[in-house]
């Protein structure tokens, strides 16, 4: 019998104190869930990344009202992380034409500051979605590597020959 998924949800205020609070709380998922030490920091810069681009880039003015919203969905072989706001609509082909990847024959001055964070979580991350409709929404996937299988492994099999 499969697992059924647990759905975790919180509110925070748009502001750089809260950011901490969220990746304690995703650090704490994950680990629940048997993510490596890699894994878990992997996934804790991500959702870092993510929220910290609320904070700096969602709200025009600020304002009490001014939230992110987070959405964790706990599966058996993944997580599903979702950040978002209420600042409204982007043209989300523009910002991904803005974010990396960074070339290695860029100086440090000239990269893009704003790209920089998107083009992280992506390479953290084994899948990322980003809509804009009525507020930026990233949403994350980092599936969890068990007994040495690779990722989406159909099958392991019963013994491994022995090296002659």
């Amino acid at each position: 019998m499969a697992r059924s998924s647990d759905f975790i949800s919180m509110t925070v205020p748009a502001k750089p104190e809260y950011v901490g609070v969220v990746r304690l709380t995703v650090s704490g998922v994950a680990n629940r869930l048997g993510y490596s030490y890699d894994d878990i920091e992997d996934i804790k810069i991500a959702v870092a990344e993510a929220c910290t681009n609320v904070v700096n880039h969602a709200y025009k003015e600020e304002s009490d009202t001014n939230n992110m919203h987070l959405n964790f969905g706990v599966y058996e072989d993944r997580l599903e992380l979702v950040v978002s706001d209420q600042g409204g609509a982007i043209d989300v082909d523009l910002l991904v034409q803005e974010r990396g990847p960074v070339k290695s024959e860029q100086s440090i001055e000239d990269l893009q500051e704003g790209g920089l964070g998107l083009f992280l979580i992506e390479t953290l991350m084994d899948e990322v979605e980003i809509r804009g409709e009525s507020g930026v929404m990233i949403i994350m996937t980092k599936f969890l590597q068990r007994d040495g299988v690779a990722q989406n492994g159909d099958r392991v099999s019963e013994e491994v020959p022995e090296q002659q």
